[in-house]
């Protein structure tokens, strides 16, 4: 696959703060994306839009309200070159797409990122109206006809956009569902060819991957019925179909679901860390409700950060001075990061203070840093009300004992942004803020204003702690934490998200949190949880001294976590990790499906219709289980009657399916041993391996679901009929 490339599609990247066309976690993870891929020689180009004014730039006034505006983006600023995208002749290339009707026109701008180019298009274009000039203005707009447009752009303008370059990706990433009507747009180009929608389809299925990064429903986009009709009123037919089978790709609950789109056309979808999987998985499980949420086909890639852009340049330095001279060729191999543990605390220690130094310096904070006090404790991200900022605060007078100690002073620093129409989010924001003013706070609390990836640098590699309070499981992944641990910071954070695979009992603290249903309780147990590990282990260890004032055992406890944590929770690991899960094999799968004129995605596309048509009339008939507590191995036996109708015995699996509530699902393969009639099968079979002591206070039951082996998973019909 060395010649292959991968088309990765985003609605937003960040690469840097000169270049502010992302909002928060998702573009940053996005840009950090393409900058390992650049890194590892992997063949990649992304696409995006380039919004002339970017996200919103933040001001916060004396009374904590949130004033935000749009400035134009100066691309003279931006450390990565903007040029723009030329043909052969020198005349800027543009591409149209059509929208509610009429024909909007964008150009592109292109972002050399080492080996790898990002392409970003803008509808500022002399031939559009000045409404269709101003689509691309703003990131996320609050208005949904804008939204939608530039969806549109994304999906449908990026794919153009690709053919009109003469890229040809084998492999198309969608990450997150804002680029989804890629998909249609790469039918349509199928059915211009003449291929059934169907057979296209497939074939488009078969080299797509889907990235999912939240459990949040804000985050997966919708659109009204009407709405589709309008914006696609024109488009439906061009797909080699009706407008129902086109809207069934994505129709959930009366409205048009864009996640639901990209599932429905995509071979492979991941979460972005091992719970998040799990989380994204009984959510699918409500589109899927005939499969068990652990069967959902859904695999997990965790997120990490680049190493190069986040780690702090004096770190880099006192690293480069006792680790192996490749270390960070070798940023994924934890015998690159072995030696931190042999470098002498005391080097570590001042090399942070003067990390620490520069972020209070920068931010402007009467706090001197002088002997490592007081103490700092980081919270900033995306002020959305799920990740909780004020939980710390859920007890005023506790909390403003721990933080105004004379002895052992402790500082919270808050940043972040809450988007323009996030009211709550919002109110965070005015609340600490007042409580900086509060006489139990002042000099303990400060709240920093317009929030950026420049900020983001320092606070990373400035703090001491970097605490993280999120509702579990809402915290998809989370990566600020993951750029804390590169330097040295520690972290606290409730187990949600990536933390639950790196926190070992040596490398920070978790506050153990329960998932009960009941957010108060939660938020309770939470509290009571992160004022013990503050009052009893984190203050108490920080300011326990030896020689040089250094903190000996927090110095241990930094160097543990850079170890165990930097060479697993970074980009080289996760793209990494996306070649071989995710892009190997789906370049594979979609070039057999485009070989030989369409050979097998019209056989498989003519399967599934068969199935479906007639899968109504499988029934599973006269279950019966046998224990035979008798036998030394303590045999159990299944036996049911099938009802296939036209359907072959070949093509279905049947299984006794089962699960006691604490180990998971088991299952035992059913095979045909007799047909009493045409379409009417007997099936049967044992096991000695089921993990339960009694089989009848099991949940069993049989299940028949149609299999291929051209199939990319078990359940990608989606289809499953119980008895």
């Amino acid at each position: 696959m060395q010649n292959s490339r991968i088309a990765y599609f985003s609605a937003e990247f960040g690469l840097d703060e000169s270049l502010p066309i992302y909002s928060g976690g998702l573009g940053i993870l996005a840009g950090d994306h393409i900058k390992a891929a650049a890194d590892l020689n992997i063949p990649l180009t992304g696409v995006g839009i380039f919004y002339g004014k970017g996200y919103f730039q933040q001001h916060i006034d004396e009374g904590g309200s949130q004033h935000h505006w749009y400035p134009e983006v100066d691309l003279e600023a931006s450390v990565y070159p903007v040029e723009l995208v030329r043909d052969d002749n020198g005349h800027p290339v543009i591409i149209e797409v059509p929208l509610e009707g009429r024909r909007v026109y964008a150009k592109a701008f292109s972002v050399q990122v080492g080996s790898v180019s990002l392409y970003l298009l803008n509808t500022d274009v002399e031939s559009n109206s000045d409404a269709d000039r101003r689509l691309t203005d703003t990131l996320y707009p609050g208005a949904q006809d804008i939204r939608i447009s530039q969806e549109i752009l994304l999906g449908i303008g990026g794919t153009r956009l690709l053919t009109a370059l003469g890229i040809q990706p084998e492999v198309w990433h969608m990450n997150e569902g804002h680029c989804a009507f890629l998909t249609l747009e790469r039918i349509r180009m199928l059915s211009a060819e003449g291929v059934p929608f169907e057979t296209a389809l497939e074939v488009v299925k078969a080299s797509t991957v889907f990235t999912t990064h939240t459990p949040v429903p804000a985050g997966h986009d919708v659109f009204s019925i009407e709405m589709m009709d309008r914006y696609f009123g024109d488009f439906y037919w061009q797909l080699g179909t009706d407008r129902d089978r086109v809207l069934s790709l994505g129709s959930m609950n009366g409205v048009f679901n864009m996640t639901r789109l990209a599932v429905s056309a995509s071979s492979k979808v991941n979460g972005v860390s091992k719970l998040h999987g799990e989380v994204t998985r009984e959510m699918f499980h409500r589109w899927m409700p005939y499969i068990p949420a652990k069967d959902i086909p859904v695999d997990s890639v965790t997120n990490g950060i680049h190493t190069g852009t986040w780690l702090a340049s004096s770190l880099k330095e006192l690293f480069d001075r006792h680790l192996p001279s490749d270390w960070s060729l070798k940023a994924a191999e934890p015998e690159a990061w072995a030696a931190v543990r042999e470098i002498p605390n005391i080097e570590l220690w001042e090399e942070h203070q003067r990390a620490k130094a520069k972020m209070l310096q920068a931010f402007g904070l009467p706090i001197s840093p002088s002997d490592g006090v007081p103490l700092i404790i980081g919270f900033a991200r995306r002020f959305a009300t799920y990740k909780r900022a004020l939980l710390i605060f859920n007890d005023p007078e506790r909390i403003a004992r721990i933080l105004g100690n004379s002895d052992r002073p402790v500082v919270l620093v808050f940043a972040g942004k809450a988007h323009p129409s996030d009211g709550p989010g919002q109110d965070l924001i005015r609340k600490i803020v007042e409580l900086s003013q509060d006489e139990r706070f002042k000099n303990r609390v400060y709240m920093i204003e317009n929030y950026a990836m420049d900020k983001a640098k320092l606070l990373v590699q400035g703090v001491d702690v970097w605490l993280n309070t999120p509702l579990k499981p809402m915290e998809a992944s989370g990566t600020s934490g993951q750029k804390a641990a590169l330097n040295g910071v520690l972290n606290c954070s409730v187990l949600d998200g990536w933390w639950v695979e790196g926190y070992n009992g040596r490398n920070g603290w978790a506050i153990e949190s329960s998932i009960d249903g009941d957010p108060w309780l939660q938020a309770k147990q939470d509290t009571e949880s992160l004022y013990r590990l503050l009052e009893e282990d984190i203050i108490p260890l920080y300011y326990k001294r030896g020689e040089r004032n250094v903190p000996e055992e927090w110095v241990s406890l930094m160097k543990e976590s850079i170890c165990s944590l930097a060479p697993v929770y970074n980009t080289h690991r996760m793209v990494t990790d996306y070649w071989n899960k995710m892009y190997v094999p789906t370049s594979a799968r979609g070039k057999r499906y485009a070989a030989d004129n369409y050979e097998v995605a019209s056989r498989v596309a003519a399967y599934k219709q068969f199935i479906r048509s007639n899968w109504s009339a499988v029934q599973v008939r006269n279950v019966n289980i046998q224990e035979d507590n008798g036998s030394r191995n303590g045999i159990k036996k299944f036996r049911a009657e099938i009802q296939l109708g036209t359907i072959w015995r070949g093509d279905v699996r049947v299984e006794a399916v089962g699960s006691d509530g604490h180990r998971g699902i088991w299952k035992v393969k059913l095979e045909p041993v007799q047909q009493q009639e045409k379409g009417l099968y007997v099936f049967e079979g044992a096991s000695t391996d089921i993990p339960t002591d009694n089989i009848w206070e099991a949940d069993v039951n049989v299940r028949v679901t149609p299999i291929s082996p051209d199939f990319a998973n078990e359940f990608e019909l989606e289809l499953a009929a119980w008895g």
